[in-house]
């Protein structure tokens, strides 16, 4: 970071998510002008979860969401930071839009399966990363209790889901309910 210098900085207009917290813009120049890095800073709050379990033991909220970050992702910003100026506290990324989406009116079942997989397997690694996996291990112990329990709540699920959507289709053949039929299967 010691090569570049901020030139320029502006007020980013945010996503819902983050309505009423302070979010920037900031463009550094490095050794010429085909040497930009952008980095986005972005106000982080006290946690959600605070009010129901006290303060974080990271009191910078920055800290919070970036030491979150770097728990959670596979691999994360390498400029990833925080910083504050007072009561205000920020977490630092470079602005990359990288964000994937999913059509879901074009998809047929095959991707969207796909696309369930990808976020079930990207939601669990998250969570098996967030953890203690030695005390998460000690809890469950060694028996197949607790995989059982997870299969049976599962066939429970599915089965549930199933009478869900007969009840559904039904309601639909008995004109209670109207079907927009128009987007691709």
């Amino acid at each position: 970071m010691g090569r570049y210098q901020l030139a320029d900085v502006a007020v980013k207009v945010v996503g819902v998510g983050s309505v009423g917290s302070r979010a920037f813009m900031a463009l550094l120049q490095g050794r010429d002008d085909d040497d930009l890095l952008f980095l986005q800073i972005k106000e982080a709050g006290t946690s959600v979860l605070a009010q129901y379990g006290g303060l974080s033991w990271r009191r910078e909220p920055g800290r919070r969401v970036v030491e979150g970050q770097q728990l959670m992702q596979a691999t994360s910003d390498i400029l990833l930071g925080w910083s504050s100026n007072g009561n205000n506290h920020y977490y630092v990324r470079q602005l990359w839009d990288m964000k994937g989406s999913f059509d879901s009116s074009e998809a047929d079942k095959a991707s969207v399966h796909h696309y369930a997989t990808v976020c079930g397997w990207t939601l669990a690694r998250g969570h098996a990363r967030s953890g203690d996996r030695i005390a998460i291990a000690n809890y469950l112990g060694k028996g197949e209790a607790f995989d059982q329990a997870i299969g049976d709540f599962g066939m429970r699920y599915a089965d549930q889901a199933e009478r869900d959507y007969e009840t559904f289709m039904a309601a639909a053949a008995a004109g209670r309910i109207e079907l927009d039929t128009s987007v691709n299967k």
